[in-house]
């Protein structure tokens, strides 16, 4: 079978078979210390935390950490934190010429903002980690415990769930450079995957006992999901071809160029990244409000983490279509391509080469991106109607959403990498006809 003759060829690579046990053993390293929990707190008072991130978008928070903040562990803040911090240092290359420079310096502008991006992390996990603590202790109160009281258990605490958010941004940092795939991605996948298995058995479980075509309707329901999927890789993979005729050069008795080619625009250049910026936006309200004793501020939160209403959906979406276009704007730059084009003697047939060419690739650009982010935001809230329809709320956020996107991207920004490595080696790829078109090459997730 081509399966297991294709794990024959990634067993012979030694590289390629080191890099996936680093990966294997990074992940298990992550996945004990989500079970691992704050010191001080009792593990069977945490029945309430539980209950409380079953549905809403505190139940995307758990998802993202897989489980760690349900769980009260050590690494319950997640990596939300550090997708925080790059959303600010990215807006502030924009908008603060001092941030546009370094990012023009190359590799050594690259690390100074990387550390920039660490420093800000830090910071805001020192305003999440008591935020946490607050809303862990009226959960416990719940459930007739109590979280140990006084100043220097929640500066250790603070400093613990800092440290734990530290501990898994550099794991994810080890599996992009000595495992597969980008490593921060690759963290919130399983995070996303491990909670897969349980919402399809509960969601067949509740089936079961639907009195009138339970089965027939779970069914259909993974039908559904099975279309959800086709349609998130078609977006993820969707290109649009702008034809390039090259010049024909000669040079001695060689001919040069004369061909035609195409650049590939991606319609969804971003990935999915824009989810993720927009739902790091969205959980900055539940942050605020557990320092805020307003009535009227607690009742706009309530309302907003409600994933089934109008409000959260809508702003959610706006967020996504808006930061699609500032994630294209500055990772697809026509001018660029247009000297590229110039320098090598192409130009696109009936279009002046120069700034006619800059301004026509601008055009396609914004042109294919609004349908493209259109289509991302209808997708990303489709769990909403899941839920409205009567899908149990684990399992309906695997119908497109946030998490859906996120597996099909990284998954296959990460077999992209592995049959890179398979045809660098002169052994066949994955597929028998085709290549695995992931992010990869055009949008970096992080």
């Amino acid at each position: 079978m081509k399966i297991i003759e294709t794990l024959k060829n990634i067993w012979k690579i030694e590289d390629l078979r080191s890099r996936l046990w680093t990966t294997i053993l990074l992940v298990l390293v992550y996945r004990f210390g989500s079970y691992v929990v704050l010191p001080g707190i009792d593990p069977t008072a945490l029945t309430a935390l539980k209950a409380q991130t079953s549905g809403g978008l505190l139940a995307l928070l758990d998802m993202f950490s897989g489980g760690a903040f349900a769980n009260a562990s050590v690494f319950a803040l997640g990596i939300m934190p550090y997708i925080s911090a790059s959303i600010v240092i990215q807006l502030l290359t924009i908008a603060v010429p001092y941030f546009q420079k370094m990012q023009r310096e190359g590799e050594s502008g690259r690390r100074k903002m990387n550390q920039y991006t660490r420093y800000l992390t830090v910071a805001i996990l020192l305003l999440q980690g008591p935020s946490y603590l607050i809303n862990l202790s009226v959960q416990l109160a719940q459930a007739g415990s109590a979280l140990p009281t006084g100043f220097l258990f929640t500066a250790t605490s603070t400093i613990i769930l800092a440290g734990g958010s530290m501990f898994v941004m550099w794991l994810g940092e080890r599996i992009t450079d000595k495992g597969i795939g980008n490593g921060i991605s690759f963290i919130i996948m399983i995070g996303i995957i491990s909670r897969f298995p349980g919402a399809v058995i509960k969601e067949f479980a509740s089936r079961l006992t639907d009195a009138g075509g339970g089965l027939v309707m779970f069914l259909l329901e993974i039908v559904f999901l099975l279309l959800v999927i086709a349609a998130s890789i078609l977006l993820v993979q969707g290109t649009r071809k702008v034809p390039v005729q090259y010049a024909k050069r000669v040079v001695g008795n060689k001919q040069y160029g004369g061909v035609r080619q195409y650049i590939p625009l991606k319609i969804n250049a971003a990935g999915v990244m824009p989810i993720i910026f927009a739902q790091a936006i969205v959980f900055i309200p539940v942050t605020l409000a557990s320092y805020s004793h307003s009535q009227s501020m607690t009742a706009f939160v309530n309302s907003f983490m409600n994933t089934t209403g109008f409000w959260y959906n809508f702003i959610f979406a706006l967020l996504i279509i808006a930061f699609t276009y500032f994630y294209t704007a500055i990772t697809i730059n026509p001018t660029q391509m247009a000297e590229d084009m110039k320098r090598n003697n192409g130009f696109i047939p009936g279009v002046k080469p120069g700034k006619k060419t800059v301004e026509y690739l601008d055009e396609v650009m914004s042109r294919i991106t609004l349908p493209g982010s259109i289509f991302l935001a209808i997708v990303a809230i489709l769990p909403a109607f899941a839920k409205i329809l009567g899908i149990n709320a684990a399992f309906a956020q695997f119908f497109g959403g946030t998490s859906l996107l996120i597996l099909v991207g990284v998954v296959l920004d990460t077999l992209q990498q592995i049959e890179s490595h398979l045809l660098m080696r002169h052994y066949d790829g994955l597929l028998k006809s085709g290549r695995i078109k992931g992010r990869i090459g055009s949008v970096s997730a992080y």
